[in-house]
């Protein structure tokens, strides 16, 4: 097989939880974050392939860095990204940080306690928001926010799909502490509806991903393009709603997604709230709620 692409589930950045280098963002922006995407998504979707040996999957997420440090081009997605890198005078680093955690996600199939998790996070999701700010030109004093946020959405995406990690690729991001604590093992995870036991080990971490959560709150003001900051307002506000859906209902068996009406909805709230505070004017303590379902 000649090309990681080959192997791209078909999914596309239209599909994902969280917007993408959306109409918010800059046009000028966007072709180098979706660069960064297709790279990225590529890379996911070998590390998460059914049929692929683990050698197999490590050698292809080999290739890709190998094509995205220049000495080769065999994977498209790695050469545009490369050429975008070097347009903008950015380093590969993130890149590499998240095929790091895609290698991860190959060789290890279990997490020890929140830290281990987090530890997971800082390779697999806040390298992504931090390649955002880059293009962005955007100081690194914005990280700590930025890996805040990202490690929230990171956790959020953990819980939704806890069953179908383990029952599809037996990969459990469900620290092994919290389910023992629980009195569960990982098998829990793959019945039709979660155990009391087991639906108050996923409340309890979707909890504490919501205390995760308010330390990105001040992220939208911090940077510096208002754009990014719409966008960035957006995505907390869709993160703080899936850590509310997530502590009311079970992701074995009920609905833990927004729907896009419930997404479009979500975003109007966000766009006015950022915009009033950033004009200085005093933003209703709440806007009316918008169903998940």
């Amino acid at each position: 097989m000649s090309s990681a692409g080959e192997l791209r589930s078909g999914k596309s950045h239209r599909d994902e939880n969280f917007p993408v280098a959306s109409w918010l963002i800059h046009p000028r922006h966007r072709a180098p974050i979706l660069a960064f995407y297709h790279f990225v998504r590529t890379a996911d979707d070998i590390a998460d392939h059914a049929e692929l040996k683990p050698e197999e999957k490590l050698a292809l997420l080999d290739q890709l860095e190998v094509d995205l440090d220049g000495a080769g081009d065999r994977n498209p997605e790695a050469v545009t990204l490369r050429k975008e890198l070097t347009q903008r005078g950015l380093s590969p680093r993130h890149a590499k940080d998240l095929l790091t955690a895609f290698r991860l996600d190959v060789t290890k199939l279990r997490y020890r306690d929140w830290d281990d998790l987090i530890g997971y996070c800082a390779y697999s999701a806040m390298p992504v928001g931090r390649f955002v700010c880059d293009v962005h030109g955007e100081s690194e004093t914005v990280w700590p926010a930025n890996d805040a946020l990202c490690a929230a959405l990171q956790i959020i995406n953990h819980l939704q799909d806890c069953q179908a990690d383990y029952r599809n690729l037996n990969r459990v991001y469900v620290p092994q502490d919290s389910l023992a604590a629980a009195g569960v093992d990982v098998e829990a995870l793959g019945e039709a509806r979660a155990s009391p036991a087991l639906l108050a080990c996923l409340h309890r971490l979707a909890d504490k991903t919501e205390l995760l959560l308010r330390q990105a709150d001040a992220f939208p003001s911090l940077v510096v393009d208002r754009r990014l900051g719409l966008e960035i307002a957006v995505i907390v506000r869709l993160a703080h709603h899936l850590t509310g859906v997530l502590m009311q209902r079970d992701p074995l068996s009920e609905r833990v997604h927004v729907s896009k009406l419930g997404a479009l909805g979500l975003t109007v709230q966000a766009v006015l709230q950022h915009g009033i505070r950033s004009l200085g004017v005093r933003a209703p303590a709440r806007l009316p709620e918008v169903s998940g379902r």
